[in-house]
């Protein structure tokens, strides 16, 4: 349990600066080709381009934070093979908090007294949950199963950028919500993949939760990048900590055999809930100053037509 605490915050750490990483090579990106040709990196209608998310994917800082974004991967893993569910998923989305903290030091933006109290309440919460967590169920499906969470996994993300094409601008709270889905069907996929304990290359090359994990990994990355190119949008981050939190955390119970200890389901029900409500009340109360840039060019919200100049990026960054 302790391992996977502690790998659990690790992970949570590595997104929570990865995230600040992304959005600020994300920013610039879009910023400079805003510069250049306003128009030339958004779509039709509004949002921005396959080829506008490329160039921002390959911004030094994109790619340091994507690096973290991998080892947090990589923990992450590790601590839901360890975690019930409804602890790693959660443990790991308090990366908002992270986020925020970082935001003073590196964004240069003052958090309110609600931000500090909704962190207070994610911290008490974790506390909570941890307390009562039980033990994690065996992870052991039927190979049907894991056909389906691959067929869901495409079917999101596959929604997930049809959506996001077509509302552009307005895409940041979907794209948030189905990449929070699609991070959240990778955490049930590492828990139930075959060939992992023990090793056997075969069985875990020929297990469909594999290619689900690939699938929704990478397309939730994309569809976190859209979100973090289209600017400042509140609720964006909110939308993404529910889908990667509640989703497999009620999956983990109802199908996984995830547990609480005897007599304290109703602290890891609370923990929980305020787990997910103060991460959302994290993103939900950002702060609305601007942070200082060293780039006087259009800003990057104005490009993409979005109304929500001026907010700050902590909105925008405060997820995976």
């Amino acid at each position: 349990m302790i391992i996977g605490l502690v790998t659990a915050v690790a992970a949570s750490a590595c997104y929570g600066a990865g995230s600040v990483l992304q959005a600020v090579g994300s920013r610039r990106s879009a910023r400079r080709e805003a510069a250049v040709a306003p128009s030339s990196g958004v779509t039709q209608h509004g949002g921005p381009s396959l080829s506008s998310t490329a160039k921002a994917a390959v911004t030094w800082e994109f790619l340091v934070g994507t690096g973290l974004d991998f080892l947090g991967f990589a923990l992450g893993a590790l601590a839901a093979r360890l975690l019930p569910l409804f602890l790693s998923q959660t443990v790991i989305s308090a990366n908002l908090v992270i986020t925020a903290l970082l935001s003073i030091k590196m964004l240069g933006i003052r958090l309110t007294r609600p931000e500090w109290a909704s962190i207070a309440v994610v911290c008490s919460a974790l506390v909570l949950l941890a307390t009562a967590a039980g033990h994690e169920g065996s992870g052991t499906t039927p190979l049907a199963t894991h056909w389906w969470l691959l067929a869901a996994s495409v079917l999101l993300i596959g929604v997930g950028t049809l959506v996001v094409r077509f509302l552009g601008a307005r895409a940041a709270i979907p794209a948030g919500l189905f990449s929070g889905l699609g991070f959240g069907a990778l955490g049930v996929g590492v828990r139930v993949l075959n060939g992992v304990a023990p090793f056997d290359l075969p069985t875990l090359l020929g297990d469909p939760a594999l290619y689900a994990i690939l699938v929704a990994g990478l397309g939730g990355m994309y569809l976190h990048t859209v979100a973090l190119q289209i600017g400042s949008v509140n609720g964006a981050t909110a939308a993404l900590v529910v889908g990667e939190t509640v989703v497999p955390g009620i999956l983990g119970v109802l199908w996984l055999g995830d547990a609480s200890r005897p007599g304290f389901a109703w602290m890891a029900v609370l923990g929980f809930v305020l787990a997910v409500a103060g991460a959302v009340a994290v993103a939900w109360f950002g702060s609305p100053e601007t942070e200082p840039t060293a780039i006087p060019a259009v800003d990057a919200d104005n490009a993409y037509g979005t109304a929500d100049t001026g907010r700050s990026r902590a909105e925008g960054v405060a997820g995976r």
